[in-house]
């Protein structure tokens, strides 16, 4: 049995969920549900970034305390990833005590290791607001590409920058130029993983190209040492006498996230984190599921970390998408522009949600959601498809056979197709190509259509029911198998198939239904969804838009 260890990005709880975001974290639920269904230990754990600047940016423009936009938004989001399906062993936060007590080991183990060092320097600091500014409080020209950045990170180039990078600079809060003025804070010495970090990320296997590209980026530039401790109220306190007005920077403390929520898992179910993250451990694969924005953090930042603090094992594999535009245009929360999970939950199902976003989502490239394709797709795959071949066999048995699974035997070749099917699949799966899986086993669903149309079974039960019991009960075989094949990206449907033939949990490997078994409860998997709707999506979505 391997450990299989799914790290999902921690969303930021200064707002609600859009689906850019969502489609960068679907990805892991579909692994981890997978590798379940295989039989392997999984550990898929994330939270809410709930330390963030853009948590406290929030707290400041509604005038609140950082922690009651936390607290809100960390319940909606819990609420909407169970909505979805999402099969999380933890999700939890980081402003709670546990999380904290783990950072700051993390801190203490890098700086008794020598990979943190004091040194005064400059910081930004508004004398509007009389205070120094964290990073994403400070607006200006990227040095890289020219165009407007925040002071931690550039949108458009991916630089990872400071504040005093940029130039025209302004303070996020009022608007003001702010001054420098000196300060003094620990920093990671990454420079002295500059060696290491090339040799791992050359040794990489299964990292998304756009992970291989822009961390090959980094390392040719040369890496920087950079501050990890702030001038900050809201955060984990830094652990050492002197520095208790400041904080622990966040982009350091919330990757630990992943470390620290595998030790509360194991706290309180018994669990061995250990099993999923010590070095001489044998047989565990680590995943990390984000979107293009984070590829830094987790391919350079966190394997620093983790090798600084020493036996423990760093990424395995780097699931890292592209982007997702709405419409033709970029999704921005300032502007409203922007599918809301809460909201488009509250109007479809969630596996239209789920198999459009892997199915039509920004796995290799920047894709574009649309009502228009989200519909489209709903209707004629999951409905047109899956639905209709699935509700057409058993219905023909609840009608023709007195909804008992005909005497039937499934061919060689169907047998074959479909253990080929579990093995190529699952090798698309375990490579991150979401995408490709679930394309070759909608071309299983198609073929299974046409097997039924070729069959006849309608002209087959009025000369031969005996051929045509063989038909059913071969469609009967294949929709439980796909029942398994879908269930990581379409569980709640294939939920319902499992009830309709009395089968247990999903299992990765050819299942049969005896033949007698009578089907339970049979109702329709998907609804059509009225064509009309695009226009009332597109209409409304124009009027929110700010």
């Amino acid at each position: 049995m391997a450990n299989i260890f799914i790290g999902g990005a921690w969303p930021y709880a200064n707002g609600s969920l859009h689906l850019g975001r969502l489609a960068s974290l679907l990805p892991g639920d579909v692994l981890a549900r997978y590798f379940r269904s295989k039989g392997e230990q999984v550990l898929y754990v994330s939270g809410s970034d709930c330390h963030g600047t853009p948590v406290a940016v929030q707290a400041h423009h509604q005038g609140v305390s950082p922690g009651d936009i936390a607290d809100r938004y960390h319940q909606e989001f819990s609420e909407c990833f169970k909505q979805l399906g999402f099969t999380y062993d933890l999700y939890t936060r980081t402003d709670q005590p546990f999380h904290h007590h783990v950072v700051q080991e993390l801190f203490i183990s890098l700086l008794d290791n020598g990979f943190l060092y004091k040194k005064a320097t400059q910081q930004t600091y508004c004398e509007t607001d009389q205070r120094f500014l964290p990073d994403r409080y400070v607006e200006g020209i990227c040095p890289v590409c020219r165009n407007r950045a925040r002071g931690d990170q550039c949108d458009f180039c991916s630089t990872l920058l400071d504040p005093a990078d940029l130039t025209d600079k302004t303070c996020k809060i009022c608007g003001n130029p702010p001054v420098e003025r000196p300060t003094e804070h620990y920093y990671l010495a990454l420079s002295q993983f500059q060696a290491e970090l090339t040799k791992y990320a050359a040794e990489a296997v299964g990292w998304k190209e756009n992970a291989v590209q822009l961390t090959g980026r980094y390392l040719k530039e040369g890496l920087q040492d950079r501050a990890v401790t702030r001038d900050l109220s809201w955060g984990v306190d830094v652990p050492i006498e002197g520095f208790e007005d400041k904080k622990i920077y966040v982009w350091i403390e919330a990757v630990s996230g992943y470390l620290s929520a595998s030790k509360q898992w194991s706290a309180e179910t018994g669990g061995s984190w250990e099993s999923f993250w010590l070095k001489d451990r044998e047989n565990r694969t680590a995943y990390y599921v984000h979107g293009k924005d984070n590829i830094p953090f987790h391919t350079v930042i966190w394997p620093a970390i983790l090798s600084g603090v020493g036996n423990l094992h760093l990424p395995d594999r780097i699931i890292s998408c592209e982007y997702m535009t709405l419409e033709g245009k970029k999704f921005s929360t300032s502007n409203n522009w922007a599918v809301w999970v809460p909201d488009i939950l509250s109007r479809y199902q969630p596996d239209s949600i789920r198999y459009f976003l892997i199915s039509n989502g920004p796995e290799k490239r920047d894709t574009d959601f649309s009502w228009r394709e989200f519909i489209h797709s709903h209707n004629g795959e999951l409905l047109g498809a899956f639905g209709n071949f699935v509700n057409r066999t058993l219905a023909f048995i609840d009608k023709a056979f007195e909804g008992h699974v005909p005497e039937g035997n499934l061919s060689n070749d169907w047998n074959r197709t479909l253990e080929d099917l579990y093995l190529e699949s699952g090798a698309l799966i375990e490579a991150g190509h979401l995408k490709e899986a679930i394309e070759l086993i909608f071309a299983h669903v198609r073929q299974g259509n046409k097997f039924f149309d070729e069959q006849k079974p309608w002209s087959q039960i009025k000369g031969n029911r005996k051929a045509c019991g063989n038909t059913l009960y071969s469609c009967v075989q294949i929709i439980a198998n796909l029942s398994n094949l879908l269930d990581p990206f379409i569980p709640f449907s294939c939920e319902k198939i499992r009830k309709f033939l009395l089968l247990e949990h999903p299992v990765w490997r050819l299942v049969s239904v005896p033949a007698n078994r009578q089907i339970h409860n049979l109702e329709l998997l998907f609804d059509r969804i009225d064509v009309s709707r695009i226009e009332e999506e597109t209409s409304l979505l124009e009027k929110q838009k700010l």
